[in-house]
């Protein structure tokens, strides 16, 4: 399994496929997927779903130091998160994805404490700023994964993916006391939870999941409370490679909302690969 991270983490910004994986370490195929199954579950690696190609995940900056040659946009953007937050005077992070899941892999500046959690739930309200420059599949997936259904939120959050993108930022509506109160809600468990206990976790999320969404016209005209403003980084193929935000955690009027966003994009396209 070492020797699996390990040729990954020399290869640098190259992919690589399983055949190249099962010739290089002299492994049967069995025993290879079997390694690969349980790193991609741990999110120690991550499986391009279409390119086949593997690469380092996210769960690795949790647990131990990783190497710029490996990880360069990760690199990068804690670089520019540390900028932003200086330039800003607000917390940055950045923020990666491990299949259903996000993994705060940088937290920079003089945040409330930092993070409450490392790893949150990658459903809705969650992940805004990848979903909205994802696949209509991918992002029809994240819809799903919402803990509750129904017509009227189904559109609300194509309405919300669709203005996210044209805006090329995200912004989250919430005070900083409900947003750390829905990434610890967003952290618990999928199972494992009595059932009453999971379905007041639900509710919750449920509610989360439409507070954070873009105000109505009147209001947004108003100074509104915002907790977080993200922007994607792109890697070479064009996908989100990860996520670089800032964190207000105050009340902010549309015009400076658009313009601390607009800071966090530029610096996310710098980061971007061409």
């Amino acid at each position: 399994m070492l020797d699996v991270i390990e040729l990954l983490a020399g290869s640098g910004d190259k992919r690589l496929r399983f055949s190249d994986i099962v010739g290089a370490l002299d492994l049967t195929q069995a025993t290879t997927h079997a390694i690969l199954k349980t790193l991609c579950d741990r999110g120690w690696l991550i499986r391009d779903p279409a390119d086949k190609t593997f690469a380092l995940g996210p769960a690795l900056a949790v647990v131990a130091a990783r190497t710029e040659a490996s990880r360069p946009l990760a690199h990068a953007a804690r670089i520019a998160a540390q900028e932003l937050s200086e330039q800003l005077g607000l917390a940055a992070s950045v923020v990666e994805r491990a299949g259903t899941e996000l993994v705060i892999t940088a937290f920079e500046g003089a945040g409330p404490g930092g993070p409450p959690t490392d790893r949150i739930r990658y459903a809705p309200p969650f992940g805004v700023a990848f979903a909205a420059w994802d696949s209509p599949a991918e992002q029809r997936a994240w819809i799903d994964r919402a803990p509750t259904a129904s017509t009227a939120l189904t559109e609300r959050l194509v309405e919300v993916l669709a203005q996210t993108r044209d805006r090329g930022f995200d912004v989250d509506w919430t005070t900083p006391d409900l947003t750390r109160a829905a990434q610890v809600v967003g952290a618990l468990p999928s199972d494992g939870l009595p059932d009453h206990v999971r379905d007041i976790t639900d509710q919750l999320l449920a509610e989360f999941t439409t507070m954070g969404l873009a105000p109505a016209d009147d209001a947004a005209r108003t100074s509104q409370p915002v907790a977080t403003i993200a922007a994607p980084v792109f890697d070479a193929q064009g996908g989100v490679a990860l996520i670089l935000s800032v964190h207000p955690l105050r009340a902010m009027t549309s015009r400076q909302v658009e313009a601390a966003g607009q800071r966090v994009r530029r610096a996310a396209d710098q980061v971007s690969r061409p």
